[in-house]
């Protein structure tokens, strides 16, 4: 499709329409707006709009309708699969003035807020209200809770408590041709024809443009235990997850990290870590709740089935400062890997099982190809993000070889009964690989849902398909 240019009478039209101090056309922020967290890909939009209102981005939306002009809907930029990159230039649709919690309702345990509320600072409000919002992203001191809906985020507490679209009840939405509606009702059960909420959510910003957001809140659980447990063998630690489960424990976080990943988190935070020499893994497990006897018991059963699975030493965090400590060098990782280096980050998720068998694939596609990885992840979910860092490798093997790579891995998850992407999405950088996970009758009906809602192509196109 043959996308319009934003033209200089045109950005003058849409200040008329948001006024000028939220329209953005100079060179450095443009370039700003350019990126996310996605590799070192850049794509710079004709234009940044910063709507305050549903009624300004209908607006804007009818605008863009009316004149053939792609828009890009962006939340905080710390997306891992180029969702947010105006991959045909046009206008950038910024949320971040959208950033009002609007209710903590405390009798029904929901919450109105807006897509630009940083996902912290909710759960932070929430809990000074003796409520809970689980899902936590490593990103969640940045990241909007928009952005945590366009791609059904998790985070390590997924494990226990589900993800982001097991939490949302209603979004307030503007179509891309304009139209605002809300998709469901602010009630736990919905059986009212389609559900289009569900639909959204996930959607990665290709259907329409989230305004408001109602969520689900559960109790705060006022006491956490966490263990940090070393392995010699990183297949070892993979197997152990699945013993805690059949051992009758269910944790809220159980992580798989290898030590690289605790080592290069340290050296960016400059912080100390000492990793032993024959440690090859780790597993950071968390149990919470509300009985401190309780939750001892858990411990000491988790503990039992890591000496089981031949774990080297079991430290219990000794204070809160001990398990921010813990926590805090886990949710750098990511950062971390990609500092001063290229990168490609792989999603991989697969039934909790498969972990041992996907992680040994993994690492034998690595020694095929001749590149380096760092592994880390959701193992309680058998969600494991892989790393791959350039390091040496020439362009020619980075850009035709590496591919190839990542294509027999994604072909290993399939064959695994898991998919391409647990929490990072599709986007830009994994369209490709879609043909692995989904036969072509799949993607045509996801096509054909697409053009229901933007018949014209214009609302973050270039994405998923």
């Amino acid at each position: 499709m043959q996308y319009n240019k934003v033209s200089e009478a045109q950005i003058k039209t849409l200040q008329t329409i948001l006024g000028a101090p939220f329209i953005t056309t100079g060179k450095d922020d443009l370039e700003k707006y350019s990126r996310d967290f996605t590799e070192n890909l850049s794509y710079t939009p004709d234009v940044v709009v910063k709507p305050g209102t549903p009624e300004e981005v209908s607006a804007i939306c009818k605008f863009c309708y009316e004149h053939n002009i792609p828009f890009t809907p962006r939340g905080a930029g710390t997306g891992l699969s180029g969702g947010a990159l105006p991959v045909f230039g046009g206008i950038v649709i910024s949320m971040e003035r959208f950033n009002k919690i609007i209710e903590i309702d405390e009798h029904n345990f929901q919450a109105t807020v807006e897509p630009g509320v940083i996902n912290e600072e909710f759960q932070n409000a929430v809990i000074e209200k003796g409520l809970f919002y689980p899902p936590d992203p490593a990103s969640k001191g940045s990241c909007f809770l928009g952005g945590n809906i366009a791609h059904a985020s998790g985070g390590p507490r997924a494990l226990k408590y589900g993800t982001t679209r097991d939490y949302v009840l209603n979004l307030e939405v503007v179509l891309p041709t304009g139209e605002i509606i809300w998709t469901g009702a602010n009630t736990l059960k919905y059986s009212t024809g389609y559900n289009l909420t569900h639909l959204l959510i996930g959607s990665e910003g290709t259907l329409g443009i989230v305004t408001k957001i109602v969520f689900k809140l559960i109790p705060y659980p006022t006491q956490t235990f966490l263990l940090l447990a070393s392995f010699a063998s990183p297949e070892k630690a993979c197997e152990a997850v699945n013993g805690i489960f059949l051992a009758g424990c269910s944790p809220s976080a159980c992580e798989f990290v290898e030590p690289e990943g605790f080592r290069l988190a340290a050296k960016v935070m400059d912080i100390a870590f000492e990793c032993k020499q024959n440690v090859e893994a780790y597993l950071l497990i968390e149990v919470d709740g509300n009985d401190t006897e309780t939750l001892m018991n858990a411990c000491e059963r988790i503990n039992e089935v890591l000496d089981k699975y031949q774990s080297i030493e079991v430290l219990l965090a000794q204070s809160a400062d001990e398990k921010e400590y813990f926590w805090k060098l886990r949710r750098m990782i990511g950062a971390a890997t990609k500092h001063n280096n290229e990168y490609k980050e792989e999603d991989t998720v697969v039934p909790r099982a498969a972990l041992p068998t996907l992680y040994r694939g993994v690492k034998t596609i690595e020694k095929k190809y001749g590149f380096r990885t760092v592994c880390y992840g959701h193992a309680g979910d058998g969600n494991m993000h892989v790393n791959i860092l350039k390091d040496n490798m020439t362009d020619e093997m980075w850009n035709n070889q590496l591919p190839n790579a990542i294509r027999e891995i994604f072909t290993l998850c399939k064959e695994l009964k898991g998919t391409i992407s647990g929490e990072h999405g599709i986007g830009l950088v994994q369209k490709q690989y879609m043909n692995i996970v989904m036969p072509e009758i799949q993607l045509e009906i996801m096509r054909k849902i697409k053009q229901v809602f933007d018949p014209k192509g214009l609302l973050n196109p270039g994405k998923i398909f």
